[in-house]
This record gives structure tokens, sequence and C-alpha cells, in this order.
């Protein structure tokens, strides 16, 4: 997804054991903050959002997870300049031709739930990537150089910033290449143009059916002398898939509180998540899923609670199991 920052400092990179998974490393992200317009990380969708980045325990088979779908882009894209500790870069405007081979990494559960840099949710099970001058959103075949694994990622977020990384995975992503255990893989990185890859398959390019809700931009002429400042936020690519029509969720009826553990772009990440919490809670625990700028979101939620120390209670029993945060949420 995008990269985010800490505080004071830049992504860092670390390994870290997650019981006998060596885990990648991983960064800290930054969230875009100017005198115009801004985009912040909102609450909400966070799971599990660990102190290190690293690898998640409801781990699945991610060689069911599919690859991002080019999709025609119909609104403006985010390509303005922005200032990053100081340095500034500046946005290709087509990414269609772009190629590139140079060092990719991941990133993981610290930034599970959080806002890329155009707006969307980093779901570290979701198809996507963070670029520091791809125009966004653009979308890529990332080719591991070792074993010859190829996927295709929606480039959704800013980053990596440091070191000489050209781009940074999801971790699912991570794993269909085959290095999420070594945490970095030499990739050769090549833009795609959605129109040209349906044709070669003999179909129509699918069109976005609805521009996702995000900050708006205004185009920046690189020589304008106008750049956007990312500073570090206090705290992080959904699959993109193409917006579809979701039935209607199995939502318990309303008369008590709602809270959400967990939002995944993956529906077998979040039927774990939820059985897990079947066999702990006493309230009803249901996904209900729901499309949100270009992505198809399973959420994982419990409900209706009728009190509130019962709601409380159940916080604490999924947080002791280190199963996140339940969150309070509205029931829609």
């Amino acid at each position: 997804m995008r990269e985010l920052f800490s505080a004071t400092s830049l992504k860092l990179l670390g390994c870290i054991a997650v019981g006998a998974l060596l885990v990648s490393c991983t960064s800290s992200r930054p969230t875009q903050s100017s005198s115009g317009n801004t985009i912040r990380s909102q609450p909400g969708l966070d799971i599990n959002r660990a102190h290190k980045d690293g690898a998640p325990w409801w781990d699945v088979d991610v060689s069911k997870i599919p690859d991002a779908t080019p999709t025609v882009h119909t609104g403006n894209y985010k390509a303005n300049p922005y200032t990053v500790l100081g340095k500034t870069y500046y946005p290709i405007p087509d990414s269609r031709n772009y190629v590139a081979e140079g060092t990719a990494s991941w990133y993981g559960t610290k930034f599970h739930g959080q806002n890329t840099a155009n707006g969307e949710v980093y779901d570290l099970y979701g198809m996507s990537a963070a670029h520091k001058t791809l125009p966004l959103p653009a979308y890529v075949k990332v080719t591991n150089l070792d074993n010859r694994r190829s996927v295709i990622l929606r480039v959704n977020d800013r980053g990596p910033f440091y070191s000489d990384r050209i781009i940074d995975l999801s971790y699912a992503a991570a794993k269909k290449l085959g290095y999420a255990e070594t945490g970095t893989a030499r990739v050769r990185v090549e833009g795609i143009d959605p129109q040209q890859w349906w044709a070669q398959r003999g179909r129509q390019a699918p069109m976005v059916l609805a521009e996702p809700q995000v900050a708006q931009t205004t185009s920046i002429p690189a020589n304008t002398g106008a750049v956007e400042q990312w500073t570090p936020p206090p705290q992080q690519h959904a699959a993109a898939v193409v917006p579809v029509q979701v039935a209607s969720n199995s939502l318990p009826a309303n008369g008590g509180t709602y809270l959400q553990v967990g939002a995944f772009a993956n529906p077998d990440a979040a039927e774990l998540l939820r059985s897990k919490l079947s066999g702990m809670v006493s309230a009803p625990v249901f996904i209900s899923s729901i499309v949100r700028n270009q992505q198809t979101l399973h959420r994982v939620r419990l409900g209706p609670i009728r009190s509130q120390g019962e709601v409380q209670q159940t916080q604490d029993s999924v947080r002791l199991a280190n199963l996140g945060q339940a969150k309070v949420v509205t029931a829609d």
C-alpha cells in the first residue's frame, strides 16, 4: 500500500518472528498533509495493528486470491509532486509504458485497514502495491526475477522511501511471488494498459462504475513550484476489484450495539476471523460485505449486543485473545 511514516522516522526495515514464520522487512507510511486538501488515516477497519510490522496470524491460502483486475480509470489520477523528508518526487503522468527492475519489499499487519495515498483502504490480503512515482491508481505486472512468478497489482499508494527499493507490495502479493519469508526480492515492474490487456483477451475492458470518495486533488504542473508536503501521521490495498452488486448481508436486526473487528478484501480471511470469534464470544458474529472505493470489503462484525457491560466485556475478550480491536460501528 502506501508508504506511511512513524512520527519521527522513515519506514523501518525489520524482520520479526511470528510463530515459525519469518516476517518481512516492511515500513511506515506517509499520510498526505498540505495547506490544501489532505488525506488522513480513518478509523474503523484496523485489526491487530502491531507495534512492528509483520505477517498476519490469520494466514490463508494466497493461491486462491485473484490478481487485481485492470480497470479503465475514468476520473482524475493522483500525480501531484510531493515531498517526503526533504526530497521531492515528481510522479509520471502515464504508467502504461513503465518498465523497471530493482528490489521489492512488502508491508503487512501494522498498516492493515489504514488509508492509502489515494484514499483507498489497505488490505494485506489485497493485491496492491506502493510506488513513488507512478500515477494513482495504476496497474502493473510484477515478476520475481529469481523464480519467474508474476502477479498483477493495483498501485494505490506511495513508497517505499528508503534504500533502493522500487516498489512495496502487499503481504499477499509478496507471498504469491515467494518472498514473504525473505522480505525482499529482485523484480521486474511493467505498467499495464487496461484497454490493451483486455483486448488481448478478446474482451472489452470494464469501466469503473462509481468514482471512489477520496480527498480531491488538483493537477499541479511540475514547474509551478506547488508541491504537497507529506508529514508523519500518528498511525495505514484492499484488493482493487471491479465494483459489483453485493447481495443482501446477513445483518442481525437492529436494537443493540454492533462491533467491527476487521475488514478484508479476501473472504477466506474474513471467514477465518469469524470462525475464531464465534468460538469465544456469546454475541452473534457475522460477515457484512460492502462495495466501497472500488473495493469489496468483507467486514467481520458482532451484534447486536444489548448492554454496555456486555459490549465492554466483548471488547476485552477480543483484545486479550489478540484478535484485534472491536470498535463500535453503526449497523448498515
